[in-house]
């Protein structure tokens, strides 16, 4: 390395991952490839910062990272690294429910997880911002940096504008609900063609408390984004100024020498299962606080997350079940101030590091409750004492269930209903689209876990279907999963799920099923020795995918209570990335 050049850099790169591909003359043909691409001398000699995106055009909701991406790296530029960026996929959920797609969402989730690993250990990174927009992108991309645990910061792309339908606003669960609507009558073909011409009228991830604005929430909650960045809408060109932030926090961060896993604690995942229940929040949240905990070796599973949600009061007033979309809370402060308000209550750790450097409570401290504003209530005056999602168990979930009971009664959090057992989602939601699901049903769909799936499908097509026909006092319980728009009482995640054996296997059809979410529990009226019966006389069913991604992921892939992680985790690593 030129004695000039060298000196010009503040970091020592002899003690970053770097290295290993730019210093020392046996290095020569590896720095030449980054001359063919027009780095310069000056820039191979500075830490190498990874640029990831979910950039695609599948969906709106990744459409805008390439833009922000840009501006990330300027501001690495300007901090003094050189930045790399590089893409992966995702799959979106909006496109891939309802259909055999789905099945590769949750698995899409690990495929970004491992990709950025093999891009960064391939290239020898020693940062990394990653830019997500997509549901289960910004959990693989959150994964993926405690996994490496190379100084890392997140930044999401920021949400849809709301659509505008005969004067309110509406988001694509309105159109999945629209259909339903259709096919029991109640909204004419050309209404339901105007709705789907409006609902999306930009760029952006999907405008509801559904999973992907839940998790945009966690990243500032959990301290891996700058305070502010989940905010504005993905449009607005103040995301450019978070943008920039970003990049440059990215290179404060090697400096100080402030990595992943000591933001990412245990104290911090129970901050950020807060503000899931408290915002009312996606069921998704309970599968995605465990994998990410699982890359810090964290034990923290579906039990953990659901007794934090139990204690939780739910304050933010949004949808599904609420009123108001992700815009409408930016432009009241956003999720900063729900968790001020949480911190005031003494709800969260204040002393929690995150990626500006100082305490969760630090970063907030200037924060006000706005006045004349109903998208955020006070603790003392919540929407409901508990939180948004709760945690079920019983004979039915002996690894425990998870359902969404967010601006639900206690009467409608308790059913009481014969089974209507379906092997598959697209069995039930055509049983609904024909009027063959009654009041007082719970309709059963099993063999849609991680494994059984394979892949742990969502069921918002159902779902949303049953709200469309009016069907309010029909229940639904399954080991798949449900989007962050479904509403109605729905509960997901049971485990063992039905391809190992789980109880649900053995329902049958007109078996009365008990949920009661207030106590927690989930049960079928029948007896242990019946039960024992039938599960002597089950056999194991063949699923149709046996090869591929799907068959290798069924083949390693772990139970929902625990994340449906697909690997140890850092509890049986042997090194850390970040330090070889």
């Amino acid at each position: 390395m030129p004695r000039d050049i060298k000196g010009k850099s503040k970091f020592d790169k002899s003690k970053m991952p770097s290295r290993h591909t730019t210093l020392g003359p046996e290095r020569a043909p590896h720095r030449s490839f980054l001359y063919a691409m027009g780095v310069t001398e000056e820039e191979i000699y500075q830490p190498l910062v990874g640029v990831a995106t979910t950039w695609n055009e599948a969906a709106p909701c990744n459409i805008s990272l390439a833009r922000q991406a840009q501006i990330v790296k300027q501001g690495v530029r300007a901090a003094g690294g050189t930045p790399r960026e590089f893409t992966t996929i995702t799959v979106t959920d909006g496109i891939a429910m309802g259909h055999a797609g789905m099945k590769s969402s949750l698995v899409s989730r690990e495929t970004i997880a491992d990709s950025i690993e093999l891009t960064m250990r391939g290239h020898c990174y020693d940062a990394l911002v990653g830019l997500a927009g997509c549901d289960k992108s910004l959990p693989g991309l959150m994964m993926a940096m405690v996994r490496l645990n190379v100084p890392a910061v997140f930044m999401y792309g920021g949400s849809i504008l709301p659509g505008r339908f005969k004067g309110r606003d509406v988001t694509v669960v309105d159109i999945f609900e629209g259909v339903g609507l259709h096919a029991a009558g109640k909204m004419s073909a050309e209404d339901l063609h105007l709705l789907e011409t409006v609902a999306c009228p930009s760029a952006g991830s999907c405008g509801g408390q559904f999973t992907a604005n839940t998790m945009a929430c966690v990243s500032e909650v959990i301290g891996l984004a700058l305070p502010g960045s989940a905010g504005a809408p993905a449009p607005y060109e103040s995301r450019g100024q978070y943008a920039e932030l970003s990049g440059q926090a990215v290179m404060r961060l090697l400096e100080t020498g402030i990595r992943p896993r000591d933001i990412v604690t245990r104290r911090a995942l129970e901050n950020a299962a807060v503000v899931v229940a408290a915002t009312g929040g996606s069921t998704n949240g309970a599968l995605h606080l465990p994998a990410i905990a699982n890359e810090a070796g964290i034990d923290f599973d579906l039990h953990a997350v659901a007794e934090i949600f139990k204690r939780t009061p739910l304050i933010a007033n949004l949808k599904p079940s609420g009123q108001y979309v992700a815009k409408d809370l930016y432009e009241v402060g956003g999720v900063q101030v729900i968790i001020k308000e949480l911190l005031d209550a003494g709800l969260l750790h204040g002393d929690t590091i995150t990626v500006t450097g100082k305490t969760l409570a630090e970063n907030h401290a200037d924060i006000a409750f706005p006045e004349g504003q109903d998208v955020v209530a006070r603790v003392a005056q919540p929407i409901s004492p508990t939180g948004g999602v709760v945690g079920l168990s019983g004979r039915l979930a002996p690894e425990g269930a998870i359902v969404k009971v967010a601006h639900m009664s206690e009467d409608q959090q308790r059913f009481r209903g014969p089974a209507r057992v379906f092997e598959c989602e697209e069995d039930a939601f055509a049983a609904v689209m024909g009027g063959k699901i009654a009041e007082g049903d719970c309709i059963v769909i099993r063999y849609e876990g991680p494994k059984g799936g394979p892949g742990m499908r969502e069921m918002l097509s159902t779902t949303a279907a049953l709200h469309g026909f009016g069907l309010g006092g029909v229940s639904l319980i399954t080991d798949g999963r449900f989007s962050g728009g479904t509403r109605g009482l729905c509960v997901g995640h049971i485990g063992p799920e039905a391809a190992v054996g789980g109880p649900i296997a053995l329902i049958e059809e007109g078996d009365t099923i008990i949920i009661d979410a207030v106590a927690g529990t989930l049960d079928v009226d029948l007896s242990d020795a019946e039960l024992d019966a039938r599960r002597k006389a089950w056999t194991a069913p063949r699923n149709d995918f046996q090869s591929g991604a799907l068959w290798r992921y069924a083949q390693t892939v772990g139970p929902a209570c625990k994340g449906a992680v697909t690997h140890p985790g850092a509890s049986a690593e042997t090194h850390v990335y970040a330090d070889i």
